[in-house]
C-alpha cells in the first residue's frame, strides 16, 4: 500500500473511533464541559507522552511557530469544549449529527489547498452523505424542536466550522511532527481545567463514570487525533472528508443500541446513502487503481 492510502486507513480508524463520541460522551453528562474536557484531553496528553518516550522523540520538535500552537489549540480545545457543552443544551443524537457537518466543509475548504481540486464526484459524494445527516435530523424533529434546543444546535454547528478548518490547516503544517497532537493535547488539558476553575463547579465523577471517561480519553480523544492529524497530512483529504460521514452514522447505531436514542427505520437509510456518498467520493481513485492493475497485467502479458 502507498503512502497515501496507509495515511488514509490510519485516518479511517480515528472516524470509527469518533463514532462512539456521543454515546460516551451521554453517560458523562453530570460533569461540567470543561472539566469533561480538562479530564479526558490529559488522559491524551498522557499517551502523547508515551509516544514520545516509545519512539525516542528530542525536545526540539516541540519547537514549532506559534502559527502551529495557535491552530491545533483552537482545533483541539475549541471543538471539544463546544461539543461537550452542546451535548447538555440539545438531544445527543441530534448534536452529534449537526457536528458533523464538518465532512461536508473538509470537501468545500480542502479545495482551496495546492495541488486539490474540487471534482464533480467530490461534490457528489459528500452531497448524497450530507442527504443522509439531513434525513437522520429530520427523523428526530431537530428543526421542530429548534427553539427549545437552539443554543446546543449553534454550538454543534460551530464545532463543524472548527474542526473542518482546523482539519484542512493541518494539511499546511505537514512538517509538523506528531509528537505535537499530544503536546496541544496537554495545552488543551490546561486551558479547560482554568476555565473550569473560573466557570464552573467541580463536579465528582462518581465510579460508573469513570469507565466512559477513561475510554472517551483514550479513543475517541486520544489515540483518534494522532490518527487523524497523520491522515490529513499524507492521506486522500477529501476520501477521508466523505468517509467521516461513517462516524455519525456509527454513533448514531450505538445510541440506539445503548439506549441512548430509539430506532428509526431512517437510521438505516440513512446509512445507505451514506455509504453510497463515500462510494461516489472514491470512485476516481478505485477506478484508477482499476487502470494501473490493468496496465500492469497487459505489461507482463506482453
Amino acid at each position: 500500500m502507498s503512502k497515501s492510502g496507509n495515511a488514509t486507513a490510519i485516518g479511517l480508524t480515528a472516524i470509527i473511533l469518533w463514532g462512539m463520541l456521543a454515546v460516551l460522551t451521554s453517560y458523562c453528562k453530570r460533569i461540567p464541559s470543561f472539566e469533561l474536557t480538562a479530564i479526558t484531553f490529559f488522559i491524551a496528553f498522557l499517551i502523547g507522552i508515551g509516544y514520545f518516550i516509545r519512539t525516542g522523540c528530542h525536545w526540539s520538535q516541540l519547537r514549532q511557530p506559534i502559527g502551529v500552537w495557535i491552530t491545533g489549540v483552537f482545533g483541539l480545545f475549541g471543538y471539544h469544549a463546544l461539543y461537550f457543552a452542546a451535548m447538555k443544551s440539545a438531544p445527543a443524537i441530534e448534536v452529534s449529527f449537526i457536528a458533523y457537518l464538518w465532512p461536508i466543509l473538509i470537501v468545500v475548504f480542502s479545495s482551496f489547498l495546492p495541488h486539490e481540486k474540487l471534482r464533480w464526484f467530490h461534490v457528489s459524494g459528500t452531497v448524497i452523505g450530507f442527504l443522509g445527516i439531513a434525513l437522520l435530523l429530520l427523523t428526530n424533529g431537530a428543526f421542530r424542536s429548534f427553539s427549545g434546543n437552539s443554543t446546543g444546535y449553534l454550538l454543534a454547528l460551530l464545532c463543524a466550522v472548527i474542526w473542518s478548518s482546523y482539519s484542512v490547516l493541518s494539511r499546511r503544517h505537514k512538517h509538523v511532527p506528531v509528537v505535537m497532537t499530544g503536546a496541544i493535547c496537554g495545552v488543551t488539558a490546561l486551558l479547560s481545567a482554568v476555565c473550569h476553575l473560573l466557570f464552573e463547579e467541580t463536579v465528582a465523577p462518581l465510579p460508573a463514570e469513570w469507565l466512559p471517561i477513561g475510554l472517551l480519553g483514550i479513543g475517541p480523544v486520544g489515540v483518534a487525533f494522532f490518527a487523524w492529524n497523520y491522515g490529513m497530512k499524507h492521506g486522500n483529504i477529501k476520501l477521508l472528508g466523505t468517509l467521516a460521514y461513517f462516524a455519525p452514522l456509527i454513533s448514531g447505531f450505538l445510541l440506539v443500541l445503548f439506549g441512548r436514542s430509539d430506532y428509526s427505520w431512517r437510521l438505516l437509510a440513512a446509512g445507505v446513502l451514506i455509504i453510497a456518498g463515500a462510494m461516489v467520493t472514491a470512485s476516481d481513485t478505485l477506478f484508477r487503481r482499476v487502470r494501473l492493475h490493468i496496465a500492469e497485467q497487459s505489461k507482463e502479458s506482453a
